[in-house]
């Protein structure tokens, strides 16, 4: 019978460490945090100095009950994460067991192999408090900026709103980008360049600086049309190219969105999976260093497979002064292990990792820049030809994706030069780019916002809550000129552009600009980018034992209160953003665009106190397509009050509506309803409208198979099923789904399990 019991976070975990450990270890997973603040009222007594209420959650009483139960007569090894979160839920286990957290054997490891376990369990230690009260702190602060603040997003914009210190950060970050861009005036300007000929060789070549407008672009033209062009000097410079440092939490992030396509969501959990399993290092830490056992294995693997050349060892130095968490970079835990992962997916992030890994202890690349310089004999300008060679690849043998080689032909200070082709291309000036949530990580950690850990749930929580979308941005079509000055002589063509498209960023929604400009009004120096920061400096504090945590609370709430009830006393029509359009010609009332339930509204009539009495209830419409609330006028917002409209009839004789709603314009027969995304619901015509009918209703009859009432037999995007519209079954390879009868359905659907495995997409 085993004599000591080892408290993990996760059954992965324990299955790993079980093992590497004899029969005198039992190995049990308390699944994450065992207590935490009850999830209804405060659980925060603000006057007893901030004292928290800790209980066990109805979801968690069985598995309390059972470690209680196997921690009888065993000595107890508390082995959760080596971070504050996985400190505090070693202190709540304790506390839960009836441990004192003062004697308990607390083992950390930033791996699980079988030294780094061995080792854990020849030295523990006991409970460091200081990073426990440092995720009390956290976690109570972030208590007290929900529940006194979502209340009044509740009652001044929407029900069901939730506000937080760091969420309400990222999402103003994202709102003021966007509000930078379309307040961006593109402008104009000509990019000049050249292809010469030099002893039977192209050469290209460009002008360093824009050309402001389309004169300037056409008088340059002009000027060279007859000039000598000479090369004035060749400059040729050594350089390098160093290996960036092994993956924190936020650079794993990045690289996984900008070479795999990965969200920092998923990036997360494949590395938790990874981690778990043995295969790599604790994925959540902002430390860059490594330790010498690590140093020493990735040089043995670059010497063996590499050569001594591609060697270069080195340790890097943590940037951040507030590093924290883990002690050491995201690594591999065997460095000759070249893959690993149960799917393709942990495959690529482990690879990813090893790559970056290996690469940091490898030579820099070597590399030879050229730079051309040519004379105009007619201008004071300069062209100017760059190229670069790789002479030594180095890293980038293993961590390569850089750019290409551009070489340049043999010339000489002094050589002549024949113009070819030169031109002048019209450019429009950009606004800064939208965030990714790869560059949304990397702004936030730049300002000193969150942590490694918080990133991740951050980012999840504002496109839960409909604050933010992943999306694309269509761009609008613009026309450019472009000169063209060949054999002497000038012509002029014209192209379309897409201007201002985006794919796959982070979109703020009319919520997002609602809340955002709120909480800015009441609430601006808990939004402050510095305040946030500071909060977590003092986080660090609390760990490090120079601050208390009641103290930094304490410090934090007299500041937050007063703002509080200051916001109590906000109109609701204010934070709603109504603004008033003008009346309706016909009926006199007044016409208002503001945000509601569902999203931005336009209303006909006064509501409320400021409706006169007997006045009849107020209508309500849509907003037209690609319109936001800042632009409508009374002049596009009148005729959406005739929505929903008769267009016709089908060929079958029922009705068809047009209409606008949550997803967008659509028609309607009956209870079907088609897109009609792009077109107007205003105009849409009745043969269109019945074309598109006509499509979907086609598409449905191909879609079902058989219908005995409520069980039907579908085809589906893998493949044909059974559904009585709760539960789904797959039809089995050998039968025709054309061949199953209702008995035969039915048969199918009480055959399948109960609980069919989940289909995640592949990324």
């Amino acid at each position: 019978m085993a004599k000591n019991l080892v408290i993990v976070e996760s059954p992965a975990k324990a299955k790993t460490i079980g093992s590497f450990l004899g029969s005198d270890y039992q190995i049990v997973s308390s699944f994450g945090h065992i207590r935490d603040l009850p999830k209804k009222g405060l659980g925060v007594d603000i006057k007893k100095n901030f004292t928290p209420t800790y209980e066990i959650s109805p979801d968690k009483q069985k598995i309390a009950a059972e470690l209680k139960k196997a921690a009888s007569n065993k000595t107890v090894w508390l082995a959760s994460d080596e971070d504050r979160e996985g400190e505090a839920i070693a202190w709540h286990i304790t506390a839960v067991l009836g441990i004192d957290p003062k004697k308990t054997k607390r083992i950390v490891f930033h791996e699980i192999t079988k030294p780094a376990i061995t080792r854990a369990i020849e030295q523990p230690r006991t409970i460091d408090m200081k990073l426990v009260d440092s995720q009390q702190a956290r976690r109570i602060l972030d208590r007290l900026v929900g529940y006194e603040l979502s209340p009044i997003l509740w009652k001044k914009v929407r029900t069901g709103l939730s506000a937080g210190r760091v969420q309400s950060v990222a999402v103003r970050l994202i709102v003021e980008r966007e509000r930078e861009i379309k307040g961006h005036s593109a402008e104009s300007s000509y990019k000049i360049a050249a292809v010469f000929t030099v002893k039977d060789h192209e050469l290209s070549a460009e002008l360093l600086d824009k050309l402001a407008d389309e004169k300037l672009a056409k008088k340059f033209l002009q000027d060279i049309a007859d000039a000598q062009f000479t090369i004035s000097k060749v400059e040729q410079k050594p350089g390098s190219r160093n290996p960036p440092p092994p993956f924190i939490t936020s650079t794993l992030q990045q690289e996984a969105s900008r070479r795999l396509g990965f969200s920092v969501r998923q990036t997360m959990t494949l590395a938790q999976r990874l981690y778990e399993n043995g295969h790599i290092t604790y994925m959540r830490t902002d430390s860059t260093s490594l330790s010498a056992l690590a140093i020493d294995a990735a040089s043995k693997h670059i010497k063996d497979q590499y050569g001594p050349k591609y060697l270069k060892a080195r340790q890097y130095k943590t940037k951040s002064a507030g590093a924290q968490e883990a002690h050491e970079a995201i690594r591999p835990t065997h460095m000759g292990k070249t893959t690993a992962g149960a799917d393709t997916s942990q495959k690529k992030l482990y690879e990813l990792i090893w790559r970056r890994m290996i690469a940091s202890q490898m030579a820099p690349a070597a590399i030879e820049k050229t730079e051309v310089v040519i004379d105009i004999s007619s201008r004071q300008e300069d062209f100017v030809a760059s190229g670069e060679v790789l002479v030594f690849d180095g890293f980038l043998k293993v961590y390569g994706g850089g750019k290409e080689d551009k070489i340049l032909p043999p010339v000489s200070a002094g050589d002549s030069l024949k113009l070819k082709t030169a031109g002048a291309l019209q450019t429009f000036s950009r606004p800064a780019a939208r965030y990714s949530e790869a560059s949304l990580v990397r702004k936030l950690e730049e300002l000193g916002i969150g942590r490694p850990s918080t990133y991740a749930p951050t980012i999840g929580t504002i496109q839960d809550r409909g604050y933010i979308e992943k999306g694309d941005v269509q761009g609008q079509e613009t026309d450019i000129k472009e000169f063209t000055l060949k054999d002497g002589k000038i012509s002029q063509t014209a192209q379309k552009i897409i201007l201002g498209a985006d794919r796959n960023k982070l979109l703020a929604t009319p919520l997002a600009d609602i809340v955002t400009d709120f909480l800015m009004k009441y609430f601006h120096s808990i939004l402050d980018y510095e305040f946030t920061a500071r909060a977590e400096e003092e986080f660090d504090d609390v760990a490090e034992g120079k601050l208390k945590w009641q103290e930094s609370l304490e410090r934090f709430y007299k500041h937050f209160h007063p703002l509080v009830k200051k916001a109590q006393t906000a109109d609701r029509a204010e934070a709603a953003q109504a603004r008033q359009l003008g009346k309706d010609p016909k009926t006199g009332r007044i016409v208002v665009v503001r945000y509601g339930r569902f999203g931005p509204v336009l209303q006909l009539g006064e509501a409320g106190e400021d409706a006169p009495a007997n006045a009849p209830k107020p209508v309500f419409a849509p907003l037209p397509e690609g319109i936001d609330m800042d632009n409508i006028t009374l002049e596009q917002a009148l005729p959406m009050f005739s929505l929903p409209r008769v267009v016709g009839k089908t060929k079958d004789g029922d009705e068809i509506i047009a209409n606008v709603g949550r997803y967008g314009p659509y028609v309607q027969v009956g209870k079907l309803f088609v897109s009609i995304k792009g077109q107007d619901p205003l105009t849409i015509s009745e043969a269109e409208a019945g074309k598109l009918i006509e499509e979907r209703q086609e598409t449905e009859r191909k879609r079902v198979i058989a219908e005995y009432g409520k069980v039907k037999v579908l085809n589906g995007p893998y493949g044909p099923y059974v559904t009585d519209g709760k539960r789904n079954a797959k039809i089995p390879k050998k039968i025709k789904p054309q061949s199953v009868t209702e008995v035969k359905a039915k048969q199918i659907l009480a055959d399948a399990p109960k609980n069919p495995r989940r289909r995640f997409k592949k990324p």
